[in-house]
């Protein structure tokens, strides 16, 4: 396996200052919640059966992690590490290692789970015609980064992309955000920000938003372009926060078959009047420009 463990990482660090100097919000200018970011880059083949020979299958393996490497205490930042670790590798067992111990038992597990495989791949080449050709469907991939969309002083806000290969028909892909309050140094759901029974008239909003993005003026033409249920469309928690709004995600087969990929849905904060918390909710996160 080839690990790289990149120190200080200069590129992310100015990112992050320049994220911060650019989406200031009135709580921002101490800069008091500064992050800097290191990051761990995984890329290796494991090899199914691990015998010298290049022409049995293998899954090709890439991971980039970005994970907080300072930030005001060492308390603080291990809090910190903590969500990024465990929404990252998504497994909560995990959040309580370092940043490198969490990688190493992932890629150790998924490495175990997929040579498990080869107890049956030899009695698969015996089932084929031949009996020497190799099942094509024993290649796998797996792709797993995460990336900072927004950050000020009071939120940070990143995806976790994930995709894979597991010898069917196609691959998977998803996105899934994840939305930190860096003063109380904990995940922003959708009942922090939005006011009580807040579902169904969020819901028309979204399948509003999807309307204008799919050039329809009718639900039904949603319907056309190959969209599910309408009436299924329904917040899933799955957002992430900017000074311009609110930005879902739904991904392969939520609310469109899996040919339409994830679908995003951008929400400017003008649609939201009434259905947002103000003083103690989305203004202590983010500053809401005016429309």
């Amino acid at each position: 396996m080839k690990k790289t463990t990149i120190f200080s990482i200069l590129l992310s660090s100015f990112v992050a200052m320049a994220i911060l100097s650019s989406c200031k919000d009135k709580t921002s200018d101490t800069n008091e919640n500064r992050i800097e970011y290191d990051s761990i880059v995984v890329t290796d083949n494991i090899q199914l059966i691990e015998v010298n020979d290049t022409t049995l299958p293998y899954s090709d393996v890439n991971i980039n992690f970005l994970y907080p490497k300072k930030f005001k205490n060492e308390e603080d930042l291990k809090r910190l590490q903590q969500i990024f670790i465990g929404t990252f590798f998504s497994n909560v067992h995990l959040d309580t290692l370092s940043p490198e111990d969490a990688m190493d038992e992932f890629v150790g597990e998924y490495k175990e789970e997929y040579q498990s495989l080869s107890n049956t791949y030899y009695e698969d080449v015996q089932r084929l015609t031949d009996g020497n050709s190799i099942p094509m469907w024993y290649w796998y991939s797996l792709n797993l980064e995460n990336k900072v969309l927004f950050q000020n002083n009071s939120l940070v806000s990143y995806a976790v992309q994930y995709s894979d290969y597991t010898g069917g028909a196609h691959g998977s892909y998803r996105v899934t955000y994840t939305n930190i309050d860096l003063n109380e140094l904990t995940t922003v759901s959708e009942e922090d920000i939005f006011v009580p029974n807040y579902q169904q008239e969020l819901a028309r909003v979204i399948v509003k938003r999807l309307m204008i993005q799919n050039n329809v003026t009718t639900k039904e033409g949603l319907l056309e372009v190959g969209f599910f249920d309408i009436d299924e469309i329904f917040p899933n928690n799955n957002f992430w926060i900017s000074n311009d709004g609110i930005h879902y995600a739904f991904n392969q087969y939520e609310i469109a078959p899996y040919v339409m990929g994830t679908i995003e849905v951008n929400i400017p904060f003008e649609d939201l009047r009434g259905l947002l918390k103000t003083e103690n909710g989305i203004e202590k996160l983010v500053s809401i420009k005016e429309q």
